[in-house]
């Protein structure tokens, strides 16, 4: 048995949660594969709207193993708050989540770092969700960081102590602001308290060798789904950089996020919106400065669920989709969100980028460094709602010439359309 992938193709936030929720029936095992607390994954269903940081989406299906992957950073405070809000809703992730022993920890000085870091780049900033992401990868890196396997050592607190003295030799030679020096509004040493208590909350969460667990349950013909976070246009090697995140968000990442070989990954679901949607700075080639990015903004509710900063909003970005493609290897498609556009008399493909007198038809180094126009092709709207469909041949005719386009365009189906943000406003084709 193989290991399926799911991931975003685009800039984040293209709605993986929801799917991962709605394939996790066929699954037996969910493992979030890389990312931290930077993730925000949406799921609604019976009325009411979840969002997970670090959590796998397959967390409320009680029969079905939810694992937090190697790959994965782990804030004990977040994901403590995460945990007690599952039970609150009746899940009980003590019985169906494990974390893997080798996963890196976030230390509250990991935050005051990414503060003081993004504060001290002015106009440069990345667009950081100052969660201590890049400081937590950078510490793992650089070989001396702290994984959740190690808070079990009689010298964890000494190790901790020694890592956060190193941090406040960084923080100080920048001689930041009190105001940095604070973590959601707390002063460091209350933020610092709440995460041990973090730490002891999660306490009976099981911890295991996930690689090992992983690569036994394959042998044992467990079906499995790895959850990617972030989206691919934000991989630390083939996104927009230095705009990206500090991990491997494009399937290659599965391998070292969980511990398995190439030759077990199976299925590659790549999930895309309708449209194009980007947090924080960085290149974005149909960016809409216009009336009509800010009604994609509104009718798709476009605000972070992790920051709450509105997100950029332009058209779909057909070169930026089939390089994501060909980075992945996707065997199916995902679209999301379409329904955002039900009452658009004309929507705009990109079809290929024009820098100065050259056209491209790939995001290429060049053009991630240049003024980039979009060629844009005007294709009519279908003018009606898709929320009650659930059949791929009742849909609006106009609605299913945009989806052959784009299936045309990257030669390959589009085997789900979420036509909402429920699990049952979902069209499966061809899974």
């Amino acid at each position: 048995m193989k290991v399926d992938v799911l991931l975003g193709l685009q800039w984040g936030d293209e709605g993986k949660g929801k799917i991962t929720d709605v394939l996790t029936p066929e699954y037996d095992i969910i493992a979030r594969f890389q990312g931290g607390p930077n993730a925000g994954h949406t799921l609604e269903f019976n009325g009411m709207k979840h969002v997970l940081h670090t959590i796998p989406s397959g967390i409320f299906h009680p029969d079905k193993i939810n694992v937090i992957g190697n790959g994965v950073i782990i804030d004990p405070r977040i994901l403590a708050r995460e945990i007690a809000s599952l039970r609150e809703r009746g899940a009980a992730p003590e019985k169906n989540l494990f974390i893997s022993k080798r996963a890196h920890l976030i230390l509250p000085t990991h935050r005051l770092i990414d503060n003081v870091f993004e504060a001290s780049k002015g106009k440069a900033k990345i667009g950081s969700t100052l969660k201590g992401i890049g400081p937590a990868y950078t510490d793992k890196v650089a070989r001396h960081g702290l994984r959740i396997g190690d808070i079990s050592l009689k010298d964890f607190k000494e190790r901790y102590d020694l890592l956060k003295s190193e941090h406040f030799r960084i923080i100080n030679s920048y001689n930041p602001p009190e105001e940095l020096l604070k973590v959601e509004g707390l002063a460091f040493e209350a933020y610092e308290k709440l995460w041990f208590e973090g730490l002891e909350y999660i306490s009976d969460i099981r911890l295991i060798d996930s690689e090992i667990f992983i690569n036994k349950s394959i042998q044992e013909g467990k079906r499995i789904l790895a959850e990617g976070a972030q989206g691919t246009m934000l991989d630390i090697d083939f996104g927009t950089y230095p705009f990206v995140t500090s991990s491997s968000t494009i399937s290659a990442g599965v391998c070292s996020g969980l511990g398995i070989s190439p030759n077990n990954v199976g299925k590659v679901f790549g999930v895309f919106k309708a449209y194009c949607t980007r947090v924080g700075s960085g290149p974005f080639p149909t960016e809409l400065l216009n009336e009509t990015g800010d009604k994609l903004r509104e009718n798709g509710k476009e605000f972070g669920s992790t920051t709450g900063r509105p997100r950029r909003c332009g058209w779909i970005d057909l070169p930026a989709l089939h390089y994501a493609v060909m980075l992945n290897g996707v065997t199916d498609l995902v679209m999301m969100k379409a329904d955002v556009m039900d009452d658009f008399e004309n929507i705009g493909v990109c079809t290929k980028y024009r820098v100065g007198d050259v056209v491209y038809d790939f995001p290429g180094y060049e053009t991630l460094n240049q003024d980039i126009e979009p060629i844009i092709k005007d294709i009519p709207g279908w003018k009606s709602p898709l929320n009650d469909y659930t059949v791929w041949d009742r849909l609006p005719e106009k609605f299913r010439h945009y989806v052959r386009f784009i299936e045309k365009s990257l030669n390959l189906p589009i085997s789900v359309i979420s036509v909402g943000p429920r699990r049952d406003q979902t069209i499966v084709r061809l899974v």
